[in-house]
């Protein structure tokens, strides 16, 4: 298995995770709204010095690159080019979505959610470890209408809808070591799956 730190500061949590010759070393913080920039490098920091490692141990960096939080996807997708830039390293970008699939690939139908505020959700679906429904922006009663299609609703945080949770910090890990085996590394782009905020109000203003 190869070295690596990975970050995730697309919601409202932040994980980072170094692995060092298998062993996995991790920081969670559970509410980071609007701090991923204050503490992002403290926690990265403090993460390394548990994996007594240095970024010119990691073999590679990952990042979730999105959905989420518009901010913060930048955030972590910036630290990280910059660890690649620093090293010569190359990068891993993982989805939110991958975050939650990881944790669940168990062979069910699940829909993976990410809270986009509102009564709105940003989703994806997954069976037997492939996607199975293309990342969307959905309404409650969309998200609902396809668990009555049999989708299992997985989220990394508890959501106003009903849905098992599971761990954002072991589903950061899994999905970093699963697609760094599959050679998925690649130039790191934000997933914004629908404008945001400031871009929907400029043009309703044009």
């Amino acid at each position: 298995m190869k070295n690596f730190l990975a970050l995730d500061t697309s919601c409202g949590y932040m994980s980072v995770v170094a692995v060092k010759d298998g062993n996995a070393f991790c920081s969670y913080l559970p509410d980071c709204t609007m701090k991923h920039s204050v503490l992002l490098m403290q926690t990265v920091d403090e993460t390394l010095k548990k994996a007594d490692m240095t970024l010119g141990d990691c073999d590679f960096f990952a990042a979730v690159v999105g959905a989420g939080s518009f901010t913060g996807i930048r955030i972590g997708i910036s630290a990280v080019k910059g660890f690649c830039l620093a090293t010569g390293k190359p990068a891993l970008p993982i989805t939110s979505f991958d975050t939650v699939a990881y944790n669940a690939l168990d062979g069910e139908k699940i829909l993976c959610l990410v809270d986009a505020l509102h009564g709105y959700y940003y989703a994806c679906g997954y069976e037997k470890g492939e996607i199975t429904l293309a990342p969307a922006y959905l309404s409650e009663a969309e998200v609902l209408a396809l668990k009555e299609q049999g989708y299992k609703l997985v989220a990394c945080e508890n959501l106003d809808i009903s849905a098992t949770t599971v761990s954002p910090v072991e589903g950061l890990k899994n999905a970093a070591i699963a697609l760094s085996q599959r050679g998925a590394f690649a130039p790191l782009e934000a997933l914004y799956i629908r404008k945001s905020s400031a871009e929907l109000n400029a043009e309703k203003n044009k």
